[in-house]
This record gives structure tokens, C-alpha cells and sequence, in this order.
């Protein structure tokens, strides 16, 4: 009998381990389905606040969805926003049931994951206000072009707002920690190089190049009408 109950115990505490993690896994599973349902309602209400607001038009404008549609997504930028805070939800109430259920390394990696998602939605908010102000720049300097007679109006806006462009993605994804110091430091080293040829090429063979710019863009008939009509008359 004592030999029985020597291959019984391990079964017995296999069966009581057995029996206290069951409630434990079905409270999980029933905060899993509670999350995900949470997260579509969460979804669709992030998407509407987001529309009434009028953000899908300022993506629009700043032409971050048509970038998206070139890419092949179906979606806007405001369907990524819901789509990102699904699943913050969806996240939150995994690591919910996994630290109820005890696996620590599992809750340590969904935490991080958790923290990082915010980081994820001030860049998106980054790159739509700034693709919104890099695109309004672009169109005052073609504006302001246009009306001061000058030539390539359409160059010089494209240039401000990618010159623009180029800094909002730097920010965000400073903002997600993509790169960190490497990119700012080999963005500032090619901008670097770029003002060094251009100052170079000036200097050495580019003087009748730039002065041919400058008429182009300036002409020297107009700047003589625009002083002489400043002259008082006699």
C-alpha cells in the first residue's frame, strides 16, 4: 500500500497544480475576449473622434494618404491610428492574463512592447503635422514665387518642403528610437558634404552657372524697374 501511494503523490500533486491553474487560465482566456472585443470598440471610436475632428482632411492635404494608397494600403493614416490603439488594447489585456497566469518573462516582454506603442502614435502625429506644414511652406513659396516674377517657383516650394520633410522624419523617428545619434549624425555629415560641394563648386566653376541662375530667376530688367520705380520723381 505504502509503495501505491508512493507513485500516487506525484499524480495527486500534478492533479492539485492541475486544479489551480485552471480558474487562473480561464480568467485569462475571459479577459483575452473581453480585450479583443474592447479593442474593436475602442478601434472604431478612435477612428470616428478622429474624422469628426477633420484629421483624415489634414492627412489628406499633407499627402501622407496618397503615400500610403502608392504603397498598396486600402487604408488612410486615421485607420492606422485605430488600427494602433486595437491593439495597445489587445496588448494591455494579454499582459493582463499572462501576469495573472504567472509567466513573468512573457509579461516583462508585452510591457515594453506596451510602453513603446505611445512612442509609435507621437511619431505618426509628428510626421501628419509635419507633412501638413511642409506642404503649406511648399505652396506659400510657390505663391510668394510666382508673385515676385520669380522662375522655378514649383523647384524652389518642393525643395522647402522636402528640406522640411527631411527634419520631421528625423524627429520622428528620433521619437521611436530608430537610429538614434546615426542618423542625426549622418544627416548632418551628407548635408555637410552637400553645402561643402555646392560652396566648392561655386568657387571653382560654378560662378557663370549661378550668375546664369540668378538672371534666370531675377532678371536684371525687372530689379532696374523695381529701383527705378522706388526713385522719387524730380
Amino acid at each position: 500500500m505504502d509503495s501505491l501511494n508512493i507513485y500516487l503523490d506525484p499524480v495527486r500533486a500534478i492533479l492539485v497544480q492541475i486544479g489551480a491553474f485552471l480558474p487562473r487560465l480561464l480568467v485569462a482566456v475571459v479577459v483575452v475576449v473581453a480585450g479583443w472585443l474592447l479593442a474593436k470598440v475602442a478601434r472604431i471610436a478612435v477612428t470616428k473622434a478622429l474624422r469628426a475632428i477633420n484629421f483624415n482632411v489634414l492627412t489628406e492635404r499633407s499627402g501622407l494618404d496618397g503615400f500610403l494608397r502608392r504603397g498598396g494600403m486600402a487604408g488612410d493614416f486615421t485607420t492606422i491610428f485605430g488600427i494602433l490603439v486595437q491593439w495597445l488594447v489587445i496588448l494591455a489585456a494579454l499582459l493582463i492574463a499572462f501576469n495573472g497566469l504567472g509567466l513573468t518573462y512573457i509579461t516583462d516582454v508585452l510591457s515594453r512592447v506596451v510602453w513603446f506603442v505611445p512612442n509609435i502614435f507621437v511619431a505618426l502625429l509628428v510626421l501628419a503635422f509635419g507633412a501638413y506644414f511642409a506642404h503649406f511652406v511648399g505652396d506659400t513659396v510657390v505663391a510668394y514665387c510666382r508673385s515676385s516674377k520669380l522662375q522655378d517657383a514649383t523647384f524652389l516650394g518642393k525643395l522647402a518642403q522636402y528640406a522640411i520633410m527631411v527634419f520631421v522624419v528625423l524627429i520622428a523617428l528620433d521619437q521611436i528610437q530608430v537610429g538614434g545619434d546615426i542618423v542625426r549624425e549622418s544627416f548632418l555629415v551628407i548635408l555637410g558634404g552637400v553645402v561643402f560641394a555646392l560652396a566648392l563648386a561655386f568657387g571653382l566653376g560654378g560662378k557663370d552657372w549661378a550668375a546664369e541662375r540668378i538672371e534666370h530667376w531675377w532678371p536684371r530688367d525687372k530689379a532696374t524697374a523695381d529701383s527705378g520705380k522706388d526713385k522719387p520723381p524730380r
